[in-house]
C-alpha cells in the first residue's frame, strides 16, 4: 500500500475512532447516585443520550480520539435547538469563501430583502459597532447567546438546500435543517429563503436572489411523536401527541464531527476539512468561548445574560458561579420543548486537560409540549452541571503520555 494512502487512512481513522464504549459513563454515572440515581431509573423518561471523547497527544501534539457514549442513539429523535447554528455559522463562512469575489467578506454590509410570505428585511443593526448587518456580525451573536434572528438570516443567506447538501457533503447523515427560529416557520414560508445583497459602502458586490426548495430531507428516525398534548400557535390545547417530523434534527454523533473537525481539522485529510480560512477558524473559536460580559459589540445587559450564560456542561445555569480559574468551553448550546442539549470541547490551560463532551436531556413532566412548562431548573440544568464535572474529575486523574500544547485555544477576548 502507498505510504500516502496508509497515513490518510490511519489519520481518518484517529479523526473518527471506532465504535463508542458503551461501559464507562454508565460506571461513572452510576457511582455517583445521590447525582445521577433518578436520571438512571428512567433514562427514557428523561430523553439522556452522552457522547464523551478524550483527546490523546502524540509527541508531535497531533490529536486522537476515543469515544464513549450513554444511551447513544442517533435515529432517536430529540428537538436540537440551537445546536444547528454552528454547522449554519461555518456553511455561511464556506459560502463565502467559495464566491471568491473581490472586496467581498463576512464585515461586507448584508441587506435581506423579503419576496414572500411573512418574510422580514433587515438593512440596519443597532448592536453593530457600524450599526450595519454583517455575517461576521451575525455569527458573533449566534456564538455569544445563541441570538435566533442572527441564525435566521445566515439560514437565508445560505439557502435551505444548499445548508442541507453541505450536510450531506461533510457525512453527517443523521441531520438535516428546515426551519428558521422563533418566527413560527411553516412547511411553505421555510422553504422560501430571502433575497441578500452586500454592500461597500453604496457599491453592490454581490446580488442572490430569494430561493425556493422543493426537496424533502427524510430521515428513518423513531421518538417524532411525542407526549399527550401540545399547545398550537394560538395557544389552544390539542389533546394529541406532537409532531416534530418535520423539524430540524441534529444527532449528537453529527455534532461532534462538527465540533471535532471545527477544531482539529489537522487530524482530517485536506479534502475533508471545512472550506474556512485561519481568520475564519480564529473568529469562531473567539465567539464560541467568549463570554456575554467580555463583549462590546454586542453588549449584554448582564441581568439577562450573565457572565457563563449558556455554558450548561460544568456550571449549568448558575448565575453566581464564578468561571474555573485557565478554564475555556467551546460550545454550542440549544434548549427547546424541555430538552437541553450542549456540544462542548472544554479546555483546562493550567492543568493541560482538554475533552469533548457532547449531552442531551429532557424534562416534561405534564406531557404538555410547546407550554413553556418544563423542569429545566429541577432536572436538566443540574444534570449538565454535575455531568461536565464528573468528566472533568475522571479526566484530571486520566494519565497521559504527552502533556497537550493546547495555546491554539487561547484566544484574545479583548472587546
Amino acid at each position: 500500500m502507498p505510504r500516502l494512502l496508509l497515513l490518510m487512512i490511519l489519520v481518518s481513522q484517529a479523526a473518527f475512532g471506532q465504535r463508542p464504549d458503551t461501559v464507562l459513563v454508565e460506571k461513572l454515572l452510576r457511582s455517583r447516585p445521590e447525582l445521577f440515581g433518578k436520571i438512571l431509573n428512567h433514562p427514557q423518561k428523561n430523553q439522556v443520550q452522552i457522547l464523551y471523547t478524550q483527546i490523546d497527544r502524540d509527541v508531535n501534539n497531533v490529536p486522537h480520539f476515543k469515544s464513549y457514549s450513554y444511551n447513544l442513539d442517533d435515529l432517536h429523535y430529540f428537538f436540537p435547538a440551537s445546536t444547528v447554528k454552528l454547522p449554519t455559522v461555518i456553511f455561511a463562512l464556506e459560502k463565502l469563501n467559495e464566491l471568491k469575489i473581490p472586496g467581498l467578506s463576512r464585515a461586507s454590509t448584508m441587506i435581506t430583502g423579503a419576496d414572500f410570505h411573512k418574510q422580514t428585511s433587515v438593512e440596519r443593526d443597532s448592536s453593530a459597532a457600524t450599526g450595519l448587518p454583517s455575517i461576521g456580525h451575525y455569527i458573533k451573536k449566534i456564538l455569544l447567546v445563541s441570538d435566533n434572528d442572527a441564525y435566521n438570516r445566515l439560514y437565508e443567506w445560505i439557502g435551505r438546500a444548499e445548508i442541507n447538501e453541505r450536510l450531506r457533503r461533510n457525512g453527517l447523515t443523521t441531520s438535516r435543517i428546515l426551519n428558521r427560529y422563533a418566527v413560527k416557520d411553516t412547511e411553505e414560508t421555510s422553504r422560501h429563503t430571502n433575497p441578500v445583497s452586500f454592500y461597500d459602502g453604496a457599491k453592490l458586490l454581490y446580488s442572490q436572489p430569494g430561493q425556493f426548495d422543493p426537496k424533502d430531507y427524510p430521515l428513518n428516525l423513531t421518538n417524532t411523536s411525542m407526549g399527550r398534548a401540545y399547545m398550537d400557535s394560538s395557544d389552544r390545547l390539542v389533546e394529541r401527541p406532537f409532531n416534530m417530523a418535520n423539524k430540524n434534527a441534529f444527532s449528537l454523533t453529527d455534532q461532534q464531527k462538527v465540533m471535532k473537525k471545527l477544531l482539529f481539522p489537522e487530524a482530517f485529510p485536506e479534502n475533508e476539512r471545512f472550506h474556512l480560512a485561519q481568520d475564519d477558524y480564529k473568529l469562531i473559536y473567539t465567539y464560541m468561548s467568549k463570554l456575554p460580559n467580555e463583549s462590546d459589540f454586542p453588549r449584554y445587559n448582564p441581568a439577562e445574560y450573565w457572565s457563563l450564560y449558556a455554558k450548561f456542561l460544568f456550571y449549568g445555569a448558575d448565575k453566581e458561579t464564578v468561571p474555573q480559574r485557565g478554564m475555556r468551553i467551546f460550545n454550542k448550546y440549544g434548549d427547546s420543548y424541555g430538552f437541553i442539549i450542549d456540544n462542548a470541547y472544554i479546555v483546562d490551560f493550567e492543568n493541560h486537560i482538554e475533552f469533548m463532551l457532547s449531552a442531551v436531556v429532557q424534562s416534561n413532566e405534564d406531557g404538555v409540549y410547546n407550554d413553556d412548562r418544563y423542569e429545566y431548573k429541577e432536572v436538566c440544568y443540574p444534570f449538565m452541571k454535575n455531568l461536565g464535572h464528573l468528566i472533568y474529575e475522571y479526566e484530571m486523574g486520566r494519565q497521559k503520555k504527552y502533556k497537550a500544547d493546547l495555546s491554539k485555544f487561547q484566544m484574545n477576548y479583548q472587546p
